[in-house]
């Protein structure tokens, strides 16, 4: 029940994995989307207001060099200046009414002749512009009213809102476009409003005039944003959503995989995948089987069976080594224990060790378990001493060699003649077998020097009272070679390739 609750835990923790993959692309190229969209909104809003000041500056120099023309002729007659004021209308494109003033009291307009009017300089925005809601002529529609004064002389030129509205409307046909003059402002309607002006949802900018009395704001409606990247990014959504499924598609397929090798072998070692293969080493003169090496293969559930070559250096280097080897030794002694009793010799069981195994003392306490599970005298444990990484020899190293031998281990050193420090092992370490290396053996007949050095290696084993072992034998030729040269124990494929345990057990029962 446990094992169906952790399988669906561990579905739906892919599922969640792979959705989260899918779609965090997505969402992170939305909101990418969504701040260039604000950027693009923000920039388009600022040019607006730009463009809309730089517009209604040039209206208003219209509307000031009216205002200037006429200040002069403040102070003389209606009936003498009349015709000037309207001919400033006449002339001025955007001017609607012009008017003379004489200490802040409006006495002649083109539109109506003799006037007497008190205005309040207060009223302008900076003493300058005015926007007012009509006039008595056109009571619906805003008039700004630009102020000149010179000393009691004064004069007024009016823009019809028409105008200003027009501007508004063009310039922010595609977004919110305000004039405010003081208090005032005026919206791309036409329409005149009194108090402050409204926020504008997105993209708000404010720009005032450096000429004249008015600023302008711009913006956008609420859901601009996404309006926009609707309108102006469909293909980038299309993009994204491949993008999310490229992303969700690599992550399920990455889950499949381990996240790490050290992360698949640690999971792998926990399920016992890592199993013990034996290929059996004969004796050299009967050429019965005396014992096994035992080889560490991967059983993939998906993969099949993995090469050792592919796992055992990174097994090395990532320190699970020494737990590969514990529970390969514990399996090799479950398999081995119930027939140990019908030996009629000890069975050498050979094992690979590496540096890692020779930094602590805990090998010995593996070697003792796993020759506990055996009655004293039916196996003899061999650890082969491997090269891929220097044994340094220290304080720990020779008392661990030291105990071992204690407990009737003995020590081999495997590939010897191929490795950097062989003859290096032979002198710093207590060994009682050496393991010539196969290369050497296949050159037996085919290369004298090989031949030499494999003859150098036989005798100095003998010189120095040592088992031996040849490793790669093929052929029968290389067989009777080795045997007229006295060497004990021969292993290769001419006698048995390496098999799984049942195997093994199954022929080593019928000898």
């Amino acid at each position: 029940m446990q094992l169906s609750t952790n399988t669906r835990r561990k579905r739906s923790f892919r599922i969640i994995v792979t959705l989260l993959s899918a779609l965090l692309p997505i969402l992170l190229g939305v909101v990418i989307l969504y701040l260039q969209a604000q950027r693009a909104l923000e920039q388009s809003s600022r040019l607006t207001a730009e463009e809309a000041i730089l517009q209604f500056d040039l209206m208003l120099d219209n509307t000031a060099q009216a205002a200037e023309e006429l200040l002069p002729l403040a102070g003389q007659p209606c009936v003498d200046v009349k015709l000037a004021l309207r001919e400033q209308v006449t002339r001025r494109p955007f001017v609607r009414s012009t008017s003379l003033l004489w200490d802040d009291t409006l006495y002649c307009s083109s539109l109506f002749g003799e006037a007497h009017e008190k205005i309040m300089p207060g009223d302008y925005n900076q003493g300058q512009l005015l926007l007012m809601k009509g006039n008595p002529v056109t009571p619906d529609t805003a008039l700004l009213v630009y102020r000149l004064r010179k000393g009691e002389q004064g004069a007024l030129s009016t823009l019809d809102g028409y105008h200003l509205s027009n501007i508004l409307r063009l310039i922010g046909r595609k977004s919110i476009l305000l004039l405010q003059v003081g208090p005032n402002w005026l919206d791309a309607n036409g329409q005149f409003h009194e108090g402050p002006l409204p926020v504008l949802p997105v993209a708000q900018t404010a720009l005032d005039s450096q000429h004249y009395a008015f600023n302008v704001t711009a913006g956008f409606p609420e859901g601009e944003t996404w309006r926009y990247i609707s309108t102006e990014y469909p293909p980038l959504f299309s993009l994204l959503i491949f993008f999310g499924v490229i992303s969700g598609l690599i992550g399920h397929i990455l889950q499949k995989r381990s996240t790490s090798p050290s992360v698949e072998m640690q999971r792998a070692l926990e399920a016992r995948e890592f199993v013990p293969y034996f290929q059996p080493v004969v004796s050299g003169d009967s050429k019965q089987w005396s014992g096994a090496e035992v080889l560490m293969r991967w059983n993939h559930p998906k993969e099949g069976l993995v090469r050792p070559d592919l796992f055992i250096p990174f097994a090395e280097h990532s320190g699970l080594i020494v737990p590969m080897t514990r529970s390969l030794m514990q399996q090799t002694a479950e398999l081995l224990a119930p027939i140990a009793s019908s030996f009629d010799q000890p069975l050498r069981i050979g094992i690979n060790i590496t540096a890692s195994h020779c930094k602590d003392l805990q090998l010995i306490n593996d070697c003792r378990e796993f020759l506990s599970h055996f009655t004293p005298g039916s196996v003899c444990l061999v650890l082969e001493l491997t090269e891929r990484e220097l044994i340094v020899p220290t304080d720990i190293t020779h008392q661990l060699f030291e105990q071992l031998h204690d407990l009737g281990v003995n020590i081999a050193i495997d590939d010897f003649g191929t490795g950097h420090s062989s003859l290096g092992y032979l002198r710093q370490f207590n060994v009682d077998f050496l393991k010539i290396d196969q290369s050497f053996v296949a050159m037996i007949g085919a290369d004298a020097l090989s031949g030499h050095i494999l003859d150098s290696i036989i005798e100095l084993s003998v010189k120095l009272n040592l088992g031996i072992v040849a490793e790669g034998v093929e052929t029968e030729e290389q067989s009777d070679y080795l045997t007229a040269r006295g060497v004990g124990f021969l292993q290769g494929y001419l006698f048995a390739r390496p098999m799984p345990g049942a195997q093994f057990i199954k022929a080593l029962t019928k000898r």
